[in-house]
């Protein structure tokens, strides 16, 4: 036996020496900051929309809290849920496509990747559409392109503002050119909301990424992103390869984009809705009165003296 073993066994034999004890923690009770470490309470966190107290570190959010915090209470209305997901390609690599798709609805209790819907922000009606990379990362398959076109023909229709929050790890590999076809068909949806003069707002989170990043997030009349967020196009490996230029360490940071012209406006996440309900006031159509003007939301400005 060596020495150290001689003094461990007897540690542990001798009463006077207490034994150390873990503290227990709740589960889900206090959550670590992944920057800072620190501890929070969930319930602080969470009335600072997880927005870390100490650092200010955006911590990732999934669609059901991001609806919560950007649509009033009880003015949300869910739309297109029916649109489900299949294996047209019938595609399989360690089990099918179709087994995924099982598995991922059954741990997110989602439909798809991305859930849209009508509801109030502020008191503004606004259509929403709101990404959720626990859905396979987030990406653009044909139902998500689908669902997405749907929701801004419908706030064509009924004149209403689009916000679309994107986080998103790009085209979904599984439905291969079907998944591509998205981009296209967005695309032009957004094009035919812009003809009729109404406002389309897309707010970057992390990560968006890949054909998201080419297609729908970039093609807002007003692009806001939350700090630090990444925005890119292709993994930083393949752009050097391609360009053989060693890049910035912060490229794809929504702050370089900022910078560089991509981003209009970096809003942290607890100005989010404040800052939404403010553009999007700001872009509704002027009302004439009897006595003025009228602006939805904002009180008549008149053109007489009284």
């Amino acid at each position: 036996m060596s020495l150290f073993d001689w003094f461990a066994n007897r540690r542990k034999s001798d009463p006077k020496v207490p034994q150390a004890q873990e503290r227990e923690i709740a589960d889900g009770l206090w959550k670590k900051c992944e920057m800072c470490g620190v501890l929070t309470y969930t319930k602080d966190l969470r009335a600072n929309q997880m927005v870390c107290l100490e650092c200010s570190h955006h911590m990732r959010v999934f669609s059901p809290e991001r609806i919560r915090q950007l649509i009033d209470a009880d003015t949300w209305v869910p739309i297109d849920e029916d649109i489900l997901p299949t294996d047209p390609l019938k595609f399989r690599a360690r089990k099918s496509y179709s087994d995924y798709l099982r598995d991922t609805q059954e741990k997110t209790k989602l439909t798809e990747a991305v859930q849209t819907g009508i509801g109030q922000l502020d008191g503004c009606q606004v259509a929403l559409g709101v990404m959720d990379f626990r859905f396979i990362g987030g990406s653009m398959g044909s139902v998500v392109g689908e669902k997405i076109t749907r929701l801004i023909e419908r706030a064509s229709q009924q004149r209403l503002p689009v916000v679309i929050v994107c986080a998103s790890g790009g085209a979904r590999m599984q439905e291969g050119m079907l998944s591509l076809m998205q981009m296209a068909k967005i695309s032009g949806a957004l094009q035919r909301h812009r003809e009729s003069r109404l406002l389309y707002i897309p707010v970057l989170t992390h990560p968006t990424t890949g054909g998201v990043t080419a297609s729908f997030a970039m093609l807002g009349d007003i692009i806001l992103a939350e700090p630090k967020a990444m925005i890119a196009f292709a993994g930083r490996r393949v752009i050097e390869q391609n360009l053989r230029q060693k890049l910035p360490d912060d490229f794809q940071t929504a702050e370089y984009l900022l910078n560089h012209g991509f981003v209009d406006a970096i809003v942290p996440r607890t100005q989010l809705k404040k800052t939404l309900a403010q553009l999007i006031r700001l872009h509704q159509p002027v009302i004439p009165t009897a006595h003025g003007v009228q602006i939805p939301g904002i009180k008549t400005f008149t053109t007489t003296p009284d």
